[in-house]
């Protein structure tokens, strides 16, 4: 017997040398020479040649992966062989396998359900399709837990996506609740009362967090996939959305593609992003560019000081990192200029992107000159005081829009967004969909005018 496993990461590698060990001829591929192979295992150069004459192939190729993987196999598949995708996809993603492998192979919708690296190749496996029985006794040959549940491709990944409500949400909200207790002093309280609550007491809560962290950007997307079952089925979803959330917080949190992120929103005007988000996060109209062409997309860092008063905003710029746009709440005053050529200058030197300020700025030809964007309600050749008080790093209200640190700063010569660091990827892929909308419609109304 001839077992093919595309995908030889953590779970690939665990289920190719199971089969090993027990005797069955094992052939692993997969793209990335990096990854070791695992031991017993001979190594394909292809997907092709890996499943050619294969009794049986597992795919591990994660979900974004797998319809691909599929089609890269489906001509060199035997026509009785069996193809488990195992990959952790939708309903929608295994059909869709389905359909690319067509009569080529017995395909079969496989969900693990559980920890691979806690309990091996012996982990509960759900198995969905015509050929889900002969699936099951194939995977009994490494000690698999597998169940056939039905014949409709699709319904195992169902199954474990209904799961992954509940575990990916406990996911998130353990991490929260430890970041909540060390940021309080209190960790190992916290801990303990988390730990008390779980029936796997303390290895269960270090798994979910450390798991959590580790793999925050796979599970987000396996709860978004959730999320749009649980749409199928009218249930509202506000506590999974949170958990999404909290899992692209993380990886953010991590700088896994938050510069790449930042990036892309500097390619959307700000009327898009208005639009993709019912218009709700807009700083008034009076705050202005302060010379023509200015745009930036950045990280914000919040700044609430004393109108006239920019001593908190010398403090802010001792902390600034690359990348930061400071934010500042100077109550609307337009009496004195909180900043001018100078701070910019440092500001520059700090790697700040730019500046919005709810109050007044100066020397704007030098701004200009100098190329640093800075967006202010009002000018005033003034200078400010510097006696404080002030405060870095809060939640403040300015222009009218709520701004927390981290949220991402879009401005350009329309005016200027608040983009919730939280609701970044969805707002993104809206303003996206916007500005195709947007271009359709402009192309039917020139063919109209030709």
């Amino acid at each position: 017997m001839k077992v093919a496993v595309l995908g030889l990461g953590e779970a690939g590698a665990i289920y190719a040398e199971a089969f090993a060990s027990a005797g069955r001829r094992t052939v692993g591929f997969d793209p990335a020479p990096a990854i070791p192979t695992p031991a017993g295992v001979t190594r394909a150069p292809s997907t092709a040649e890996a499943v050619a004459d294969a009794d049986l192939v597992l795919s591990l190729t994660t979900a974004a992966h797998a319809v691909s993987a599929a089609r890269d196999a489906a001509p060199a598949l035997r026509e009785d062989a069996l193809y488990i995708d195992l990959n952790a996809a939708s309903p929608q993603v295994k059909a869709e396998v389905a359909r690319t492998i067509g009569d080529a192979a017995r395909v079969v919708d496989g969900a693990v359900i559980g920890s691979v690296v806690k309990f091996g190749a012996a982990v509960e496996v759900l198995l969905a399709g015509p050929a889900a029985d002969a699936a099951a006794e194939a995977l009994k040959a490494v000690g698999s837990a597998a169940e056939p549940i039905g014949d409709a491709v699709g319904a195992a990944s169902g199954r474990k996506l209904l799961r992954s409500v509940f575990m990916k949400g406990l996911g998130a909200l353990i991490t929260e609740s430890v970041d909540a207790g060390t940021a309080a002093g209190e960790e190992e309280w916290m801990r303990k009362q988390i730990a008390d609550v779980l029936a796997g007491g303390s290895e269960t809560l270090d798994r979910l967090d450390r798991g959590t962290r580790l793999h925050a950007v796979r599970r987000s997307r396996e709860l978004d996939a959730s999320i749009e079952l649980l749409a199928d089925l009218s249930v509202e979803t506000p506590v999974s959305r949170g958990a999404a959330d909290r899992h692209r917080y993380l990886a953010r949190s991590a700088g896994d593609g938050a510069p790449e992120l930042i990036d892309a929103f500097a390619e959307i005007p700000t009327a898009a992003i208005g639009d993709a988000r019912d218009r709700l996060g807009f700083l008034s109209s009076r705050i202005r560019p302060v010379w023509a062409g200015a745009r930036l997309a950045g990280r914000a860092l919040t700044v609430q000081t004393r109108p006239g008063d920019n001593k908190a905003l010398h403090r802010a710029l001792a902390v600034a990192r690359p990348g930061d746009v400071l934010v500042v709440d100077g109550g609307g005053d337009d009496s004195r200029a909180l900043l001018g050529e100078l701070i910019a200058e440092r500001a520059v030197n700090r790697g700040v992107r730019g500046m919005v300020v709810d109050g007044a700025v100066r020397d704007v030809d030098e701004l200009r000159e100098l190329g640093f964007p800075v967006w202010a309600a009002a000018v005033s050749p003034a200078g400010p005081y510097k006696d404080g008080p002030g405060h870095i790093g809060r939640t403040i209200s300015v222009g009218g829009a709520v701004c927390a640190p981290g949220d991402i700063v879009v401005a350009d010569g329309d005016g200027v967004f608040i983009v919730p660091r939280l609701e970044a990827e969805q707002t993104l892929a809206a303003a996206r969909l916007v500005l195709e909308d947007e271009a359709e419609r402009l192309r039917t109304i020139r063919r109209e005018r030709a």
